[in-house]
């Protein structure tokens, strides 16, 4: 008969967290997006029927978002997460209003890409939200 101890209780059953993976993807997912938008403003504005300006302003938000949200990843926090929900939700609702209002003059692929990013950055939130409820 063996002596060693076997896990019992709600710890044997633990899944790994969904929060930092969310935060480490929204992270590489929103630098990837800063620099194309600062390196190739004019073509991908041309793309997307956006303006140049506007894409490298983005761009530049986007890497500083980045660099936070790879900072949270490191020791998450309940209230640092739960900016990070936040911000991601009125992004992904500001995404589908600015769309279905025809905010701007996107070309049919801007649209449709404004409307793709705003679903990723939302499944982010939520992804975020559910792993913040576990810290």
């Amino acid at each position: 008969m063996s002596t060693a101890a076997q896990p019992a209780g709600p710890a044997a059953f633990a899944r790994p967290s969904i929060l930092r993976p969310a935060l480490l993807t929204d992270a590489v997912v929103s630098a990837a997006n800063g620099v194309v938008y600062l390196v190739a403003a004019g073509p991908v504005g041309e793309l997307l029927g956006l303006s140049p300006g506007l894409l490298r302003g983005a761009g530049a938000f986007f890497l500083v978002y980045a660099a936070a949200v790879m900072l949270v990843a490191r020791t998450p926090r309940r209230g640092t997460v739960l900016a990070i929900v936040i911000g991601n939700a009125v992004w992904a609702i500001d995404s589908m209003v600015a769309a279905v209002a025809g905010w701007g003059d996107p070309t049919t692929t801007g649209t449709v890409w404004i409307v793709l990013q705003g679903l990723i950055v939302g499944a982010f939130a939520v992804a975020q939200a559910i792993g913040r409820r576990e810290l």
